[in-house]
């Protein structure tokens, strides 16, 4: 893969706001995020630019044989084929004011290449031209990467028979990417999937040529070292070198969060810093142990994995400061493209509203039918029409994708908990189970909160195609939002990202570190509350582990900010005081209730 000429990318949000995104800013060297979920929408928006750039659209019907990995191919084919052709006129355009190359190096980062931009702008007459002619190969596309949320990969059913495993939804899409022309990665996110990871390594193109090239590379994205460590070792041992650990926040981010047990990312960070070196030993080794044992070439080491962070982030100096002391390769910056137009799709009225977020309209929701955390616009289209329908007496949606179809408890074929079939079930179900009334409430307001997010998160794109103008947009923003609040460009916001001005929205911003203990904090609580009136089973010594940990990591940020600016030292150490009081009065269950409730929950 070729050398990324910019130190940030943008991650993949939901399943329509990056759908389409690298053919907005993969010719200006940022590289992005297509998500692999919905293949239904893949198909639309693959018409949508066909019949746009006149090219012809053969559609793959959804009865076709393996039709969602062809959509999915022919969909990333379309994308790498005109990325390459904007680059090849971005390349040849005049280094004149208001032309393609003149907006690509004046969007770069300080460093070499922005350099010798900078040295052809101050030369003249046929030195000039030199440079120039030096320059133009040097403006490389960012990469078309794609995601696959690992848990979403759902079996298959044609005439009620469940089909065989390679057509589930993940290993279909995998298939789609294998087989595409892309030369870029597959980002893995939520957790290690066994017969995802082992039909991957079937595909030529994710192994080492004989020069030691990889066509198709893996990032893993994960919220722990453990973590990293696991799913690395278990790609290794078949081959399969990873490219990057992208690591995230387990609850500052957008989308699905997936809380650790307390782990603040500061001492997460800390960990890759100081392990990095033998982590990247360990998995080289099992590598290259695989690809003797499997008769492939060894005589090359793999190049260095890189290390990034992303969720949360909201200014240059948190952005330098995390690359300069963690020594990381980049970050990844997502909830603020949102209001970049350019680069995103979200609808008019969706962004209207997130231009005028109050405190409280961004909320960690239980609206995922993975029942994963979920950070939720309340005042979205998706969230009016869900309470409306609660209201109405009408709960749940028609279920007309079904990507998170998984519970089988009234039915042989799966259900998805935000379907409207399963919800009617679900709550008569509920009186019949011997509950308190804090815990049907409770479990009521839980099953009412379900959202058709497979549908929803497409609904920006759906409105700005013109695909359904009868969609309800579902926005999966992370509370970082709140900080900005006014439309950008891309080059204000890539200028953000760099420091060359400021777009957010107050100068009252807490730091990013302070912002997820808060977070953590305001879980804690939660899960204790919902252990209280026995809703939730946690093994003995969960709730002490998880609060010592954020106090550990309280301690670790108050010697790391002798690393920080006198001037930011100060308020810095003042939020971790405060946030310090409200972690120790936080009350835990004794011991002896947490085995009480255990027992009640496993009868």
């Amino acid at each position: 893969m070729l050398h990324q000429p910019h130190t940030f990318h943008i991650p993949v949000m939901g399943t329509g706001f990056t759908i389409d995104t690298p053919l907005k800013v993969a010719r200006y060297g940022i590289s992005s995020v297509i998500s692999l979920v919905d293949d239904i929408l893949i198909e639309q928006v693959r018409k949508f630019h066909c019949d746009r750039l006149g090219e012809p659209f053969e559609p793959i019907a959804e009865d076709e044989e393996d039709c969602r990995a062809r959509r999915i191919t022919a969909y990333l084919d379309l994308v790498d084929r005109r990325v390459r052709r904007q680059v090849a006129e971005l390349q040849a355009a005049p280094f004149e004011e208001g032309t393609e190359i003149t907006r690509y190096f004046r969007m770069l980062p300080n460093g070499e290449l922005k350099a010798a931009y900078d040295r052809m702008l101050a030369a003249r007459g046929s030195e000039r031209a030199r440079l120039q002619a030096e320059l133009r190969p040097l403006a490389v596309p960012g990469s078309i990467d794609v995601n696959i949320m690992t848990k979403l990969d759902g079996d298959t059913f044609r005439n009620g028979h469940k089909l065989a495993p390679e057509f589930s939804h993940a290993l279909a899409a995998l298939r789609g990417f294998a087989r595409s022309t892309l030369k870029s990665a597959i980002v893995f996110s939520a957790g290690i999937n066994q017969r995802l990871y082992r039909y991957a390594a079937t595909f030529e193109d994710f192994f080492p040529d004989a020069n030691g090239h990889i066509i198709k590379t893996i990032i893993l994205k994960v919220s722990d070292f453990h973590s990293a460590e696991v799913q690395g070792k278990f790609l290794a041992k078949r081959g399969l070198w990873i490219s990057e650990f992208r690591i995230e926040s387990g609850l500052n981010c957008g989308g699905h969060a997936f809380a650790t047990d307390g782990h603040l990312l500061g001492p997460v960070l800390e960990e890759f810093k100081q392990r990095r070196t033998e982590l990247t030993g360990t998995l080289r080794e099992s590598y290259l142990k695989a690809l003797d044992a499997q008769g492939r070439p060894v005589s090359w080491a793999p190049g260095e994995t890189r290390i990034t962070v992303q969720g949360g982030i909201g200014t240059a100096e948190e952005n330098d400061f995390l690359v300069r002391y963690y020594q990381l390769n980049g970050t990844g910056w997502g909830t603020p493209f949102l209001l970049v137009p350019e680069a995103t799709n979200v609808d008019r009225a969706q962004i209207e509203k997130l231009l005028h977020v109050q405190p409280g309209d961004v909320y960690l929701s239980d609206s995922s039918p993975l029942g994963v955390p979920f950070w939720n616009l309340r005042t979205s289209a998706s969230e009016e029409k869900r309470r409306r329908l609660a209201t109405d007496g009408r709960p749940g949606s028609p279920c007309p994708k079904g990507y998170a179809a998984f519970n089988t408890d009234f039915s042989e074929i799966p259900l998805c908990i935000a379907a409207r079939t399963y919800i009617r079930r679900k709550l008569g179900q509920l009186p019949k189970e011997g509950l308190s009334a804090e815990q049907e409430s409770t479990l009521r307001e839980s099953v009412l909160a379900k959202s058709c997010l497979c549908n929803d998160l497409a609904g920006g794109v759906a409105l700005n195609y013109h695909l359904d103008d009868d969609a309800t947009p579902a926005v999966c923003c992370g509370p970082n939002i709140v900080n900005f609040s006014r439309l950008a460009s891309l080059e204000e916001m890539v200028g953000h990202i760099y420091g060359r001005f400021s777009l957010l929205a107050t100068s009252d911003r807490p730091h990013m570190f302070v912002e997820e203990i808060r977070l953590y904090v305001e879980h804690l609580r939660k899960e204790v509350s919902r252990f209280s009136i026995g809703l939730s089973r946690r093994p003995q010594g969960y709730f002490n582990t998880f609060k010592a940990n954020l106090l550990s990591g309280v301690d670790y940020y108050r010697e790391l900010a002798r690393q920080f600016l006198e001037e930011r030292r100060g308020r810095f150490l003042e939020e971790l005081e405060c946030i310090r009081r409200e972690i120790e009065e936080v009350l835990l269950p004794l011991p002896i209730a947490i085995e009480a409730q255990n027992k009640i929950a496993c009868r």
